[in-house]
């Protein structure tokens, strides 16, 4: 408050001086003059005579310099600084303008105006090129455990058996059945029913090696489910000889492969002994179905 009255009574008192303007020049006690009629001026130093009327013409006529007094010149001085109490200089400026008639004043900016609204975004530049290879982040914490599994299944299978027993062929048909395991790891041979059984889907590969009778017929099938897949025959010889048949089945879960004797319709067998195995059945899983 202070200061604000200050600074209107220092308006109040120079308001005469810009309004009516400061002289720049007075004249002296010794050139006082002498007051005289309408186009006639005397100086207390001059005679009593009195001019003469070409001097007085002459003098009407004269410029102002060659009057016998000094004229007062008047230059105007316009100031508007705004007189306000003093402010942080990073909140305004300060300097020197022109006006309308171009008069050089002093003058002060404002406060800070309000921040103005966001303008709208520009287009989209190029993109710049790919940046170099960041250097490698640290290894981060090790996550929680998965959850359990389901059980394992079965990828395997095989088998292996022989028979030391040889066999006539009889009225029907007969399976040829074995006394000999050499490798079941699963138990997918049943031994009982001489059946091979499928665990799960996928292609598998089957085996039957036999040995023939002299001077008879070898007649022997491989047998999927209840259909005979391939035949191995051997003809009557005065030599008995090894024969061996092979084949791959594409099996679903619960499918049996068997071998079978051909009935008596032709007289058949397969030769052995309980020294030696002439006789081999086997099979193996290839490849499972989903893989």
């Amino acid at each position: 408050m202070g200061t604000a009255a200050l600074g209107l009574l220092w308006a109040v008192l120079l308001l005469p001086l810009v309004v009516f303007g400061v002289p720049t020049e007075e004249p002296t006690s010794g050139e006082a003059v002498a007051s005289s009629p309408p186009g006639h001026c005397r100086r207390c130093c001059d005679s009593e005579d009195a001019l003469a009327p070409a001097d007085a013409a002459d003098l009407s006529s004269a410029s102002p310099s060659a009057l016998p007094y000094v004229l007062p010149e008047v230059r105007p001085y316009i100031n508007i600084t705004i007189l306000k109490g003093e402010r942080p200089p990073q909140l305004g400026w300060t300097g020197l303008v022109r006006d309308r008639e171009g008069t050089r004043v002093s003058a002060r900016g404002g406060d800070k105006g309000d921040r103005g609204l966001l303008g709208t975004p520009g287009k989209l530049g190029k993109e710049g090129p790919r940046g170099e290879r960041g250097p490698q982040g640290t290894k981060g914490a090790k996550g929680q455990a998965g959850s359990p599994g389901g059980p394992c299944q079965t990828r395997f299978s095989a088998f292996s058996v022989g028979r030391k027993t040889a066999l006539h062929s009889s009225e029907g048909f007969q399976p040829l059945l074995f006394d000999t395991v050499f490798v079941n790891p699963d138990g997918h041979f049943d031994l009982a029913a001489g059946h091979f059984v499928a665990p799960l889907h996928g292609l598998y590969f089957f085996s039957l090696n036999v040995h023939s009778w002299n001077f008879k017929e070898t007649y022997v099938h491989v047998v999927h489910n209840e259909e005979a897949a391939v035949i191995l025959y051997a003809q009557p010889s005065d030599r008995s000889i090894m024969q061996s048949q092979s084949v791959m089945l594409a099996l679903a879960p619960g499918d049996r492969v068997w071998v079978r004797l051909f009935k008596r319709e032709r007289e058949n067998a397969v030769y052995s002994d309980d020294v030696d195995t002439y006789i081999t059945f086997s099979g193996h899983l290839i490849k499972p179905e989903d893989e």
